[in-house]
Order: C-alpha cells, then structure tokens, then sequence
C-alpha cells in the first residue's frame, strides 16, 4: 500500500496519475474517484506519503527511505491521521488511538462506518502545530463510509482547515457523497490499468499462466486486486469457469464456503451473462461456452430480481447455508428447468433468519 524503500510504488499503474496530482493539485482538498478494485486505497496514501515526503523534493513519488517516509510506512507518524472504518481498520492494522482490541468482552460488532466521534478526533489532530514542519494530512477511506452526521462535522474543516493541512478523500461513486462535500473538493478520477498492465501484475503475483489470470480478470470486470483477492480466497480460473454448470444443476456444494456477499456477487454475474445468452449476446464474467445460452429471459429477470431483493439486505442474519440453497434452487430453475404451472420457485426468505 506505500512506496517501500526501493522506491518502488506499490502499484505500476499509480505512476501517472501520482504525477499528475503532485504536479497539478494545489487545493487543500482532492477527492479520489477510483472503481473498487482499482487501488484507490493505496493511490490515497501514496500520495499522502509523497506529500510528507523529506527526501526527494519534487520528485513525482515519495523516495521511500527517509524519515517521514519510514514513519509513514510504520503507521506512527504524526503528521498523518487515517481514518477508515472499524472493520478496515482491522483489515489494514490501522488503528486509532481509542480503538479497542479485537478481543475486548463486550463483542460489539465492528463498525462499517465513519463515526462523528472519530471524525472529530480527525479535527482536533488537524488543528495541532505540524510536528516535522511540512505539513498535515488526513486520508479518509472511503468517504462513502461517513454517515451524515460525521460528513456534516467535517464540513467546517472541508472548508476552512487549518493551515498546512491537506485532505484526501476516496469514493467509488461521487454521488453517494453530500454535495456539500463533493463542492468543496477538488476530483482526480483513477482510471482502470490496461489490461495488458493488469494482467503482468497478475502474472508477477503468482497466477503465471496467463488465460488463468484473464478469466480471473474478466470475473472482477478487469479490476486486478479483486482479481488477486479471488484467488487468494480460494476461487481459482478453473473453480469460476466451473460455477454455471453447477448452478444450472443445483449444486449448492459449489458455493460452500463462500461469504453470502460473494455469493450474491457471482450468482448476479451469471444471472447477467445467461440473460446476455439467452437474447444472443455474449457473456462478460464468465467463459462464454460456460454458461447456457438456451433460458426463458423471464425466468432470469425474476431470478435476477430475488437476487437484487437479497443483496439490499445483506446485513440481515441470514441462515447462510439455506441463503445460499434457495438462491442456487432458483437459479437452477431459471437456467435450466421448466417451472410447472402455479409453481413458486425458489424458498420463502422470511424462512432464512436464524
């Protein structure tokens, strides 16, 4: 996630758009635009690292190994607060300085938002004298993640921060944002690598064999880290290729394992891809003479629709396993079984809760 070092940036594809924002911004806030996928994580602190940066003065990457450089690499410099929900701060081993440890007794569940209360921890940090002399930086990850009343509280700083202060923001879609937060920053857009860049870096991180990684490629809609995520979870080349058919036959089995939230991710794309086929088009996410191309459209837009219903209550507590089987059923009658008259397909969720 930061220059080490070498010097090296910790993804190629962040070299252009890191040189044009050292070059170009000069506003007190930019908000970073980047698909999920794509880094805009690391591109935040890349650039924040380069802004803290002692070494190389005007050079278009931090240099890695001087002092504010391995503080920031430590996580302890003073200079720079990052502010990222409960559970990516987990994630990253990020934390505040109030943050509790993962085995406190009372087993409050992590939160996946930004809170006022660690927002204005984040202003009064802002408003201390600069402890190295170049500046201050706030990086928050992702703004989408500030409930109202937190963005509300960052307003005032948004608009008038304290001298020397600087404040990155990223988000997968602007419009989720207040637009009285978006009217008050500057907007880089982080554009998606090539897929020739995408899939050499792939390759360097250990999917060597190149139709491998362009199918894993194809499956995360050309975003290499969700790419290498999904191998990493154990969903390799072979195991996605191998998903249509075992939905289409109502093997369940093919998902166990996989968090509800992926599962609703990969049963989506194949609901796309066979409706693709099924009015004469081609798949996007799957290997196209993987998926059956012979299903009723209206079958799969119902399927489609139970999926979507599902997905905007994730947080439900679902009894996953049987999630999972009744959405595979209903699958497996869109894709391939007729539907007797009368029939519902598909279980009742309200059956699902623990």
């Amino acid at each position: 996630m930061l220059v080490d070092d070498t010097g090296a940036l910790p993804l190629p594809w962040l070299a252009e758009p890191l040189a044009r924002a050292l070059a170009t911004h000069r506003g007190h806030a930019l908000l970073v635009h980047g698909t999920p996928g794509v880094g805009a994580m690391a591109f935040a602190l890349t650039l924040a690292q380069a802004w803290l940066c002692e070494g190389l003065t005007g050079a278009p990457r931090p240099c890695g190994h001087c002092g504010s450089c391995r503080l920031v690499q430590g996580r302890v410099h003073p200079d720079l607060t990052v502010l990222l929900p409960e559970t990516l701060r987990r994630e990253h081993e990020w934390p505040l300085p109030d943050d509790r440890a993962d085995n406190d007794e009372s087993k409050r569940k992590p939160s996946r938002q930004i809170r006022i209360d660690e927002v204005r921890l984040l202003i009064e940090r802002l408003t201390r004298t600069s402890a190295r002399g170049r500046a201050k930086v706030a990086l928050l990850h992702p703004a989408d993640a500030l409930n109202m009343q937190s963005a509300n509280a960052l307003l005032k700083t948004l608009e008038e921060p304290a001298p020397g202060t600087r404040l990155l923001l990223t988000t997968s879609d602007p419009a989720t944002l207040l637009p009285t937060v978006r009217s008050r920053c500057q907007v880089l857009r982080l554009a998606e690598p090539t897929a020739d860049v995408a899939l050499a870096w792939l390759q360097a991180r250990g999917l060597p064999d190149a139709a491998d990684a362009r199918v894993l490629l194809a499956a995360c809609s050309g975003r290499p880290l969700d790419a290498l995520a999904m191998q990493i979870g154990g969903v390799d080349a072979r195991t996605w290729a191998a998903l249509p058919a075992a939905i289409a036959s109502g093997n369940a089995a093919a998902l166990t394992g996989w968090p509800v939230p992926r599962a609703l991710d990969a049963l989506l794309k194949l609901c796309h891809d066979a409706l693709a086929r099924a009015t004469g088009g081609t798949s996007c996410y799957f290997p196209n003479g993987s998926v059956p191309a012979g299903a009723a459209p209206e079958r799969l837009a119902a399927w489609s629709r139970e999926l979507q219903r599902v997905a905007r209550h994730a947080e439900h507590p679902w009894n996953e396993a049987l999630l999972v089987e009744a959405l595979v059923q209903g699958g497996s009658e869109a894709l391939v079984r007729p539907v007797p008259r009368g029939h519902a397909s598909g279980r009742g969720l309200d059956t699902l809760t623990r």
